[in-house]
């Protein structure tokens, strides 16, 4: 995959984006002038699932086919993803929506002639249509919005994480744990999260770590201010399309039905493809990426 996406690694720069408010959220920038190319009049902001980066293999592939078709590329790091633990004093949590609304306003005024689009996998996803929904209020002119496999109801996500493959759950886990420590390690005399990291469960360090350092009364409150059910994506105006497939260990595809239906929201739901796969064999790319770059080709 390195050397596939070479091209994208070797014209990508770092850049911390000014939020407002005093956030800063790291990203990773590939421009057409740094492949040897006029300037590109579309932008695609790529955003990652939870415990991923701008680095995530699925970013990675993605980056590399849209800089390849003329897009410029930004690559966003959630808050604490990435090398990015030292940018914000404040923990990383879910309903941390305004800074990337933020992230995307600074990323459009700084470009303001050029098409403006975004994609998010997973939380990344949600995330993503979260943006689109306060678009109109926020001023953000966007092209489109894909979101794959975007967590919908994060109380039955975090259920099927703790009832389902007892291999991903760990995994979820250690990267959390590594995440925490690097916290920690950037932040040395504001946090002590060693009762976090001797929890066993994705749901008590949930809880405990929104509880004690998010600010919020219970943990359903928590999962509640991030769902993107009932009339959550009401707001939205911009063409928007969810792609998401019915046998998602993770994502509850019944949950589609649950969702806010505005005229500009299409939802795929396809009969195979995991959380996030859609994987082929034989292919340079996949059938997702290729959906991805047909949607942003629409007019």
């Amino acid at each position: 995959m390195a050397g596939r996406c070479r091209a994208l690694l070797e014209a990508s720069s770092p850049e911390v984006i000014d939020c407002g408010h005093g956030v800063r959220l790291l990203a990773h920038r590939a421009t057409q002038q740094q492949i040897g190319r006029p300037p590109a009049t579309r932008i695609a902001v790529l955003v990652h699932g939870w415990e991923g980066s701008a680095d995530s293999l699925y970013m990675l592939s993605l980056g590399h086919l849209l800089l390849e078709r003329g897009y410029e590329v930004v690559r966003l790091n959630l808050r604490d993803h990435g090398d990015s633990h030292h940018l914000n004093l404040e923990l990383f949590h879910s309903c941390r929506i305004a800074e990337v609304v933020g992230a995307v306003q600074r990323i459009q005024q700084l470009a303001p002639t050029q098409g403006l689009s975004l994609a998010g996998f997973s939380l990344g996803g949600n995330f993503c249509l979260r943006v689109a929904a306060r678009a109109p209020e926020a001023g953000l002119h966007l092209e489109h919005v894909i979101a794959v496999c975007p967590v919908l109801d994060p109380e039955h996500t975090l259920r099927r994480l703790e009832e389902g493959w007892v291999l991903y759950r760990r995994y979820f886990i250690w990267k959390w744990r590594r995440s925490l420590r690097k916290k920690q390690a950037a932040w040395p005399g504001h946090y002590d999260l060693g009762a976090a990291l001797r929890l066993g469960t994705l749901t008590e360090m949930t809880e405990h770590l929104v509880c004690t350092y998010g600010g919020f009364p219970s943990l359903l409150d928590y999962l509640h201010g991030y769902a993107i059910v009932g009339d959550a994506l009401a707001g939205i105006v911009h063409p928007s399309r969810i792609i998401a497939a019915a046998d998602d260990p993770i994502i509850a595809a019944s949950d589609l039905g649950r969702l806010a239906r505005p005229a500009a929201l299409e939802i795929t739901c396809t009969e195979f493809g995991g959380h996030c796969g859609f994987v082929e064999s034989g292919s340079r790319t996949t059938w997702l990426e290729r959906e991805v770059l047909a949607t942003l080709e629409r007019g």
